[in-house]
Protein backbone atom coordinates (compact mmCIF):
# COMPACT_ATOMS: atom_id res chain seq x y z
CA UNK A 1 0.00 0.00 0.00
CA UNK A 2 2.03 2.56 -1.42
CA UNK A 3 1.49 6.22 -1.46
CA UNK A 4 0.55 6.76 -4.55
CA UNK A 5 -0.05 3.48 -5.72
CA UNK A 6 -1.47 -0.09 -4.20
CA UNK A 7 -0.36 -3.44 -5.55
CA UNK A 8 -1.79 -6.59 -5.42
CA UNK A 9 0.44 -9.76 -6.35
CA UNK A 10 -0.54 -13.64 -6.28
CA UNK A 11 2.14 -15.81 -6.21
CA UNK A 12 2.02 -19.77 -5.73
CA UNK A 13 4.99 -20.05 -2.73
CA UNK A 14 6.77 -23.47 -1.92
CA UNK A 15 9.78 -24.31 0.37
CA UNK A 16 12.04 -22.82 -2.37
CA UNK A 17 10.75 -20.20 -4.56
CA UNK A 18 7.61 -18.90 -6.03
CA UNK A 19 5.49 -18.27 -9.10
CA UNK A 20 3.77 -15.29 -9.59
CA UNK A 21 0.55 -16.19 -10.96
CA UNK A 22 -0.76 -12.54 -11.31
CA UNK A 23 -0.25 -8.57 -10.50
CA UNK A 24 -2.32 -5.64 -10.37
CA UNK A 25 -2.10 -1.97 -9.41
CA UNK A 26 -4.25 1.07 -8.56
CA UNK A 27 -3.41 4.85 -8.47
CA UNK A 28 -5.16 5.42 -5.27
CA UNK A 29 -2.85 8.12 -4.34
CA UNK A 30 -3.31 8.33 -0.26
CA UNK A 31 -0.87 11.05 0.31
CA UNK A 32 -2.27 13.43 -1.86
CA UNK A 33 -3.46 16.09 -0.12
CA UNK A 34 -2.24 15.84 3.10
CA UNK A 35 0.93 13.95 3.01
CA UNK A 36 3.57 17.44 3.85
CA UNK A 37 0.61 17.54 6.97
CA UNK A 38 0.96 14.00 8.13
CA UNK A 39 -2.56 13.14 7.81
CA UNK A 40 -4.60 10.77 4.71
CA UNK A 41 -7.34 12.92 3.96
CA UNK A 42 -10.86 11.62 4.05
CA UNK A 43 -10.90 11.39 0.06
CA UNK A 44 -7.68 8.90 0.30
CA UNK A 45 -9.27 7.06 3.06
CA UNK A 46 -12.19 5.96 0.89
CA UNK A 47 -9.98 6.01 -2.48
CA UNK A 48 -8.01 3.29 -0.27
CA UNK A 49 -11.23 0.65 1.47
CA UNK A 50 -12.64 1.51 -2.28
CA UNK A 51 -9.47 -0.35 -3.76
CA UNK A 52 -8.68 -2.79 -0.81
CA UNK A 53 -12.25 -4.00 -0.78
CA UNK A 54 -11.42 -4.67 -5.09
CA UNK A 55 -8.42 -6.43 -4.25
CA UNK A 56 -10.48 -8.62 -1.24
CA UNK A 57 -13.11 -9.94 -4.33
CA UNK A 58 -10.15 -10.89 -6.59
CA UNK A 59 -8.49 -12.48 -3.50
CA UNK A 60 -11.90 -14.29 -3.12
CA UNK A 61 -12.16 -15.60 -6.74
CA UNK A 62 -9.23 -16.90 -6.81
CA UNK A 63 -9.30 -18.94 -3.53
CA UNK A 64 -5.91 -17.02 -1.95
CA UNK A 65 -5.77 -18.72 1.62
CA UNK A 66 -2.89 -16.52 3.00
CA UNK A 67 -3.15 -12.20 2.59
CA UNK A 68 -1.05 -9.63 3.71
CA UNK A 69 -0.55 -5.94 3.34
CA UNK A 70 2.33 -3.79 3.86
CA UNK A 71 1.84 0.36 4.34
CA UNK A 72 4.44 2.42 3.56
CA UNK A 73 5.52 6.71 3.84
CA UNK A 74 1.95 7.67 3.70
CA UNK A 75 0.89 5.19 6.79
CA UNK A 76 4.19 5.38 8.71
CA UNK A 77 3.94 9.55 8.56
CA UNK A 78 0.66 9.90 9.16
CA UNK A 79 -1.36 10.76 12.10
CA UNK A 80 -4.15 8.90 11.30
CA UNK A 81 -2.51 5.90 9.28
CA UNK A 82 -2.01 2.99 11.55
CA UNK A 83 -6.08 3.93 12.02
CA UNK A 84 -6.82 3.35 8.71
CA UNK A 85 -4.84 0.43 8.62
CA UNK A 86 -6.96 -0.81 10.89
CA UNK A 87 -9.98 0.53 8.73
CA UNK A 88 -8.93 -1.97 6.06
CA UNK A 89 -8.71 -4.63 7.86
CA UNK A 90 -11.84 -4.37 9.90
CA UNK A 91 -13.70 -3.99 6.39
CA UNK A 92 -11.61 -6.35 4.41
CA UNK A 93 -10.48 -8.88 6.84
CA UNK A 94 -7.13 -8.10 5.36
CA UNK A 95 -3.83 -8.16 8.04
CA UNK A 96 -2.05 -4.53 7.16
CA UNK A 97 1.39 -3.88 8.72
CA UNK A 98 3.23 -0.52 8.36
CA UNK A 99 6.60 -1.22 7.64
CA UNK A 100 9.31 1.30 8.97
CA UNK A 101 12.16 2.92 5.89
CA UNK A 102 14.84 0.72 7.24
CA UNK A 103 12.74 -2.30 7.06
CA UNK A 104 11.62 -0.99 3.93
CA UNK A 105 14.70 -0.56 2.46
CA UNK A 106 15.91 -4.46 3.49
CA UNK A 107 12.97 -5.78 1.19
CA UNK A 108 13.70 -3.67 -1.83
CA UNK A 109 17.03 -5.20 -1.68
CA UNK A 110 16.24 -8.30 -1.18
CA UNK A 111 13.45 -7.83 -4.05
CA UNK A 112 16.53 -7.03 -6.85
CA UNK A 113 18.79 -10.00 -5.20
CA UNK A 114 16.19 -12.26 -6.19
CA UNK A 115 15.63 -10.51 -9.76
CA UNK A 116 19.42 -10.05 -10.75
CA UNK A 117 22.82 -10.76 -10.18
CA UNK A 118 24.54 -8.40 -7.77
CA UNK A 119 27.82 -9.58 -7.78
CA UNK A 120 30.94 -8.77 -5.01
CA UNK A 121 31.44 -5.23 -5.54
CA UNK A 122 28.96 -2.80 -4.06
CA UNK A 123 26.40 -1.14 -5.79
CA UNK A 124 23.78 1.58 -5.44
CA UNK A 125 20.37 0.76 -5.57
CA UNK A 126 17.35 3.51 -5.39
CA UNK A 127 13.42 3.16 -5.30
CA UNK A 128 11.46 5.63 -6.01
CA UNK A 129 8.03 6.01 -3.93
CA UNK A 130 5.40 8.28 -4.04
CA UNK A 131 6.17 9.14 -0.16
CA UNK A 132 10.19 8.22 0.37
CA UNK A 133 13.03 7.35 -1.72
CA UNK A 134 15.20 4.34 -0.15
CA UNK A 135 19.06 3.73 -1.13
CA UNK A 136 20.80 0.60 -0.41
CA UNK A 137 23.81 -0.07 -1.44
CA UNK A 138 25.26 -3.81 -1.21
CA UNK A 139 26.61 -6.67 -2.77
CA UNK A 140 25.23 -10.15 -3.74
CA UNK A 141 25.79 -10.70 0.31
CA UNK A 142 25.35 -8.10 2.55
CA UNK A 143 24.00 -4.77 2.59
CA UNK A 144 26.45 -2.16 3.98
CA UNK A 145 24.30 0.85 4.14
CA UNK A 146 20.13 1.42 3.63
CA UNK A 147 18.34 4.91 4.36
CA UNK A 148 15.13 5.97 3.31
CA UNK A 149 14.42 9.81 2.94
CA UNK A 150 11.12 11.33 2.82
CA UNK A 151 11.67 12.90 -0.45
CA UNK A 152 8.86 11.29 -2.76
CA UNK A 153 7.61 12.25 -5.27
CA UNK A 154 4.11 13.06 -4.10
CA UNK A 155 5.63 14.72 -1.66
CA UNK A 156 8.04 17.22 -3.86
CA UNK A 157 5.39 17.74 -5.93
CA UNK A 158 2.95 19.48 -2.94
CA UNK A 159 5.89 21.00 -1.44
CA UNK A 160 7.39 22.86 -4.47
CA UNK A 161 5.77 22.97 -7.69
CA UNK A 162 3.08 25.54 -7.76
CA UNK A 163 3.13 25.94 -11.61
CA UNK A 164 3.09 24.08 -14.33
CA UNK A 165 5.27 23.44 -15.73
CA UNK A 166 7.69 23.47 -13.66
CA UNK A 167 9.86 26.89 -12.95
CA UNK A 168 13.57 27.29 -12.99
CA UNK A 169 13.48 28.67 -9.40
CA UNK A 170 11.42 25.73 -8.39
CA UNK A 171 14.00 23.57 -9.97
CA UNK A 172 16.85 25.26 -7.83
CA UNK A 173 14.64 24.67 -4.84
CA UNK A 174 14.37 21.18 -5.16
CA UNK A 175 18.17 20.92 -5.97
CA UNK A 176 18.73 22.65 -3.10
CA UNK A 177 16.77 21.06 -0.81
CA UNK A 178 17.94 17.63 -2.16
CA UNK A 179 21.49 19.01 -1.19
CA UNK A 180 20.66 19.67 2.36
CA UNK A 181 18.64 16.20 2.98
CA UNK A 182 20.83 13.55 0.89
CA UNK A 183 24.50 14.44 3.02
CA UNK A 184 24.12 10.21 4.64
CA UNK A 185 23.46 9.43 1.27
CA UNK A 186 26.62 11.42 -0.30
CA UNK A 187 28.89 10.40 2.88
CA UNK A 188 28.18 6.90 2.29
CA UNK A 189 28.84 6.83 -1.85
CA UNK A 190 31.81 8.37 -0.48
CA UNK A 191 32.76 5.33 1.68
CA UNK A 192 31.40 2.48 -0.15
CA UNK A 193 31.86 3.69 -3.58
CA UNK A 194 29.28 1.65 -5.70
CA UNK A 195 29.91 1.95 -9.50
CA UNK A 196 26.71 0.48 -10.90
CA UNK A 197 23.42 2.22 -10.10
CA UNK A 198 20.02 -0.27 -9.92
CA UNK A 199 16.59 1.33 -10.06
CA UNK A 200 13.78 -0.58 -8.75
CA UNK A 201 10.30 0.56 -8.72
CA UNK A 202 7.88 2.09 -11.64
CA UNK A 203 9.16 4.95 -11.78
CA UNK A 204 12.31 3.71 -13.65
CA UNK A 205 10.03 1.72 -15.72
CA UNK A 206 8.77 4.74 -17.18
CA UNK A 207 12.23 6.64 -17.53
CA UNK A 208 13.62 3.71 -19.42
CA UNK A 209 10.33 3.96 -21.96
CA UNK A 210 10.96 7.65 -22.08
CA UNK A 211 14.86 6.60 -23.12
CA UNK A 212 13.90 3.87 -25.67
Amino acid sequence: MGTNTFHLMIAQVNAKSFTILSRDKVPVKIGAGGINNGIITQEGVTRALTTMKSFKDIMIREKINSAKAIGTSAFRNAQNGAEVAHLITNQTGIDCEIISGIEEAEYIYKGVRVAISLGKEPSLIMDIGGGSVEFVIGNEENIFWSHSFEIGGQRLLEKFQKHDPITEEEIHAIDLYFTQQLELLYDAINTFTPSIMIGSSGTFDTLSDIYC
